[in-house]
C-alpha cells in the first residue's frame, strides 16, 4: 500500500464537472494498493497517517496530528502509484492490485478513517477525476507499507 499525503488548506475532487468531495484543512491522500495488501496493513497505515505530527503547534513547529487539529481527509484511489518505469517508456502497472481486490481495500481504507473519528470525502474508484488542492506548507509525505510495516 502506498500513500501520497499532502497537507492542505482545502482540496476537492470533480467528476463529470460536478464536485464529488471537498474538504478544508486536512489531508488530500492519493492511495494505491498492491496484490499483497490486507485489511491488517490498511489498519496500520491509517493509524500511521492520522497520527503523523505534521500540523503546526502554537510555536509553529510540526507537532500536531490530523486528529488534534480536527482535520479531514479527501481520499483518492490512485493505482498509478504502483507504476514500474524501469524498462522502456511506458509504465507497467502489473504490481497494482486488480479492481476486485483494490475496490474492497479502498472502501475499507475509508471506513477505517471514519472509524477513527476523522471525516473523509472520496473520489470514485476508476473514475476520471480532477483533483484540486491548496497545499499547506507545502508538506507532502510518502508512506509505503513495505517500508513501514515489517
Amino acid at each position: 500500500m502506498k500513500m501520497i499525503i499532502q497537507r492542505v488548506k482545502e482540496s476537492s475532487v470533480t467528476i463529470d464537472e460536478k464536485i464529488h468531495g471537498s474538504i478544508g484543512k486536512g489531508y488530500m491522500v492519493l492511495v494505491g494498493f498492491c496484490e499483497n495488501d490486507t485489511k491488517d496493513i490498511v489498519e496500520k497505515m491509517v493509524n500511521k497517517m492520522i497520527n503523523l505530527r505534521v500540523f503546526e503547534d502554537d510555536q509553529g513547529k510540526m507537532n500536531r496530528s490530523l486528529k488534534e487539529v480536527d482535520g479531514k481527509i479527501l481520499s483518492i484511489s490512485q493505482f498509478t502509484l504502483y507504476a514500474d518505469c524501469r524498462k522502456g517508456r511506458r509504465p507497467s502497472f502489473i504490481k497494482a492490485a486488480k479492481p476486485d481486490k483494490a475496490i474492497p481495500l479502498y472502501e475499507y481504507f475509508n471506513q477505517c478513517i471514519q472509524n477513527n473519528g476523522v471525516d473523509v470525502e472520496t473520489g470514485i474508484f476508476g473514475a476520471d477525476m480532477k483533483v484540486s488542492l491548496i497545499n499547506d506548507g507545502p508538506v507532502t509525505i510518502i508512506l509505503d507499507s513495505e517500508e513501514i510495516i515489517k
